[in-house]
């Protein structure tokens, strides 16, 4: 499995870099609606149940730096009013949301799966399959 960009950032499978990771149509009411295998490779993209809660801090690590150095930039090179510059960066973060919550999900995905590859197989999953423990 070879890291790709170009696959994560246009939210497509890790394993074969074609299927899509997210349902469509694009509905807003469900943002984070994704298919549980990839329709190509079948491979697993809900390994373990909280499994995305680690894209939680990459989503709040980009959009905290990608706002807080404009509004910063804003207020203390060009001058701008503190309320001001707030309303810019309240602007760049609606326009990014969606963009910033997918695009971790996708990150922490084809971060996670280059690392274990054997783990994302069908039926290898300990927490998922393996009913020993509980």
């Amino acid at each position: 499995m070879k890291f790709s960009f170009k696959a994560m950032w246009n939210n497509k499978c890790p394993n074969c870099q074609k299927g899509d990771m997210y349902k469509k149509p694009f509905q807003v009411s469900k943002l984070l609606d994704m298919h549980e295998r990839c329709e190509e490779c079948d491979f697993d993209f809900v390994p373990e149940p909280g499994f995305y809660f680690g894209s939680l801090m990459i989503s709040y690590g980009i959009s905290a730096w990608m706002l807080l150095l404009p509004a910063l930039t804003l207020v203390f090179y060009f001058k701008w009013s503190v309320n001001g510059a707030m309303l810019f960066t309240i602007l760049i973060a609606a326009i990014s949301y969606i963009k910033i919550i997918r695009g971790s999900r996708s990150l922490y995905l084809h971060l996670m799966a280059r690392f274990a590859p054997s783990t994302w197989k069908a039926g290898t999953s300990a927490s998922k399959y393996d009913k020993t423990i509980f």
